[in-house]
């Protein structure tokens, strides 16, 4: 018998109130309620992306992202690349009773994979740009 810690219910919580997941992943397993918004035509990769960047934890990456490239900040972009990974991990590893498996086989459920891509792709941009020399050449 697998065992869940308190620490696992407590990420679980949290992702709830985030809206990431649902409070009840048995409950939830319907497509009209995950994603209330479906009209019954199987989700591509790219409308998964959309869905995932519309989520207020990745909205709030892209705000810290773009403060962090404004500022030119290395620390701060540390932070946040560091936050993009965390994310990245939520998508891709925590699926709480199988909904994500329960989404994809009703069709309203896309895989993630062009999202961990654009999360790459934002990170790996931002470190060249913060470490590329501010002046020219003396």
């Amino acid at each position: 018998m697998i065992r869940i810690g308190p620490a696992m219910v407590q990420i679980a919580r949290i992702l709830a109130i985030l809206g990431l997941v649902a409070a009840n992943p048995a409950h939830a397993a319907t497509c009209a309620e995950a994603r209330p918004g479906w009209d019954g035509t199987p989700v591509s990769a790219w409308q998964e992306v959309m869905f995932l960047v519309s989520t207020a934890p990745v909205l709030i990456l892209l705000v810290l992202t773009a403060i962090a490239l404004r500022l030119r900040s290395p620390i701060l972009s540390l932070i946040v690349t560091v936050l993009w990974t965390g994310m990245v991990t939520l998508v891709a590893m925590v699926d709480p009773g199988g909904l994500r498996a329960d989404l994809a086989e009703q069709g309203c459920g896309g895989s993630p994979t062009l999202f961990i891509a654009l999360a790459t792709a934002i990170c790996v941009g931002m470190i060249l740009y913060i470490v590329r020399p501010q002046g020219g050449p003396e």
